[in-house]
């Protein structure tokens, strides 16, 4: 097997100087690197899923690591990191860019989402008392706030708070956990579709229906709310018209 460069690099270096691995430099520069390559996984993430960084564009490791002040290692480790996530592509001959989403897949997380939040607020329609529904009801005024500042990042915060609420509400953490990981590619999707009219109207809307079953302890009305709502999504990837194709590939 050969060593990456970077690997192979750092090795010769260590061999040159046989006390370099117990200076107190060294010692804290390669403490330092997997702390590095978390925070630069985490703004390459953000980037990524708010479409800062869009599919197709060129992932640069020389210049990202400029932009961090840090070597190239930790860089290459996030990207290796975002690769295994599904956001990022290498092409050994071609380079480094950002996926594209991947339309087979996204369905299947859509579904995963569907079912698991579907449990949840059944859960919190059961035990939500008068604390938890105000706390929806405040999500779903930052909701219309955001609407109508016509700010899609706030929208898109204050969409999350409210299913993590619901979450929270339904007391099983590690159910919120496992719809992170599943919903990259969902975020990514619903970035490039709420600009579309009457999106934020629309998606107010149900989720002041998901709070009306929860609110009235009706389990079955906050139950079929929540998959009308994320339903909603599974119709729609079949259909891009609305934003650009080239973003998407059937991953089949």
């Amino acid at each position: 097997m050969v060593d990456h460069p970077i690997i192979t690099s750092e090795r010769k270096r260590d061999r040159a100087h046989p006390l370099a691995s117990s200076h107190p430099d060294y010692v804290q520069q390669r403490a330092a690197t997997p702390r590095a390559a978390t925070h630069i996984y985490r703004q390459l993430l953000d980037d990524i899923i708010s479409l800062r960084r869009k599919p197709m564009e060129p992932i640069l490791e020389k210049e990202i690591a400029a932009q961090f002040g840090v070597s190239r290692t930790p860089v290459h480790q996030a990207v290796l990191r975002l690769a295994d996530d599904g956001l990022i592509d290498i092409f050994p001959q071609s380079g480094t860019f950002v996926s594209r989403i991947p339309r087979r897949a996204l369905y299947e997380a859509i579904l995963i989402r569907k079912s698991l939040e579907e449990t949840t607020v059944k859960l919190a329609a059961e035990q939500a008392d008068g604390a938890d529904i105000a706390r929806l009801e405040r999500t779903i005024a930052e909701l219309v706030a955001a609407e109508i500042s016509g700010d899609n990042e706030r929208f898109h915060a204050a969409d999350t708070d409210f299913h993590l609420s619901i979450n929270s509400i339904a007391g099983f953490p590690g159910i919120w956990n496992v719809i992170q990981q599943v919903k990259m590619q969902i975020d990514r999707y619903r970035r490039l579709t709420l600009p579309l009219s009457g999106r934020l109207t629309r998606v107010i809307g149900e989720h002041e229906a998901i709070l009306d079953g929860i609110r009235r302890h009706n389990i079955a009305h906050a139950t079929e709310a929540m998959g009308f709502h994320l339903g909603q999504m599974l119709s729609e990837v079949k259909d891009t018209a609305n934003v650009d194709p080239a973003f998407f590939i059937d991953d089949y």
